[in-house]
């Protein structure tokens, strides 16, 4: 990981994405995070744990930035060519577990990989 000053501001952003098993918008983390600190400093943040490989982010469905805990990864090198699920009923956001081979082009060279997928998760087909 990059190095980064421990705030209160990170501490509770960080808290809050610890909370859930799952990924979170920008939109909800500023949201629940109005009351401790203004939008600039929710996405200041947000940058600054994205670039020290403590957190990924992704581009939902909605067009959002959503983001994630990171598993392995550090400010020199990320690892999460993974594929992401974002259930079009309930609205739930997941890593899933599982490497998306990265392709080689020729002349080019690829820094990230995003595929999301879209469908009903487990819990809302059961409920169908």
């Amino acid at each position: 990981m990059g190095i980064f000053r421990k705030t209160k501001s990170v501490d509770a952003l960080l808290n809050l994405i610890e909370q859930t098993d799952q990924a979170v918008s920008v939109v909800e983390l500023v949201n629940k995070l109005r009351s401790k600190m203004n939008k600039t400093t929710v996405y200041r943040i947000l940058n600054r744990l994205e670039d020290a490989g403590t957190l990924h982010s992704f581009i939902g469905r909605d067009g959002l930035k959503w983001y994630a805990r990171c598993n392995g990864c550090s400010s020199s090198h990320h690892v999460d060519a993974h594929p992401h699920f974002q259930c079009q009923d309930c609205g739930k956001t997941v890593c899933l577990p599982m490497d998306v081979p990265v392709p080689t082009v020729p002349n080019h060279k690829i820094e990230s990989v995003s595929l999301l997928l879209i469908g009903s998760c487990e819990d809302c087909i059961s409920s169908y």
